[in-house]
């Protein structure tokens, strides 16, 4: 089995952020993402996350996470990043679309629990 360090760098070096089908692929059927965001407070199941996966497709065509800082313990995975995007409308630019603080615990070699904080650039 992957090592939970290794699932969360293949979830962010991949299109998850902006593709439904891929983000599918590393969610636990039970995931519960607490996300503390810039517009207030979300709970967010599986069915959500992919349902604002579906959005983020609609305007982006390119989504970047840069990994700042990485700590593991054991299936503990806690990472702040910068989310890069590139827009529909201007897909030659590249622009910050907020910095995050995450913490994911990974179960039978998915996310399982996320504990997340962001802020918009």
């Amino acid at each position: 089995m992957m090592s939970a360090k290794k699932i969360v760098q293949d979830f962010y070096k991949s299109d998850a952020l902006i593709d439904a089908s891929v983000m599918s692929e590393f969610l636990h059927p039970e995931i519960i993402l607490e996300w503390n965001s810039s517009k207030g407070f979300l709970k967010l199941g599986y069915d959500e996350i992919l349902a604002i996966t579906a959005e983020m497709s609609k305007a982006y065509v390119r989504s970047k996470a840069r990994i700042n800082l990485m700590v593991v313990e054991g299936n503990i995975v806690s990472l702040r990043y910068s989310h890069y995007v590139k827009t529909i409308e201007n897909p030659r630019e590249e622009m910050l679309l907020a910095h995050f603080f995450v913490i994911w615990e990974i179960k039978d070699g998915k996310l399982f629990r996320g504990y997340q904080m962001s802020q918009l650039s």
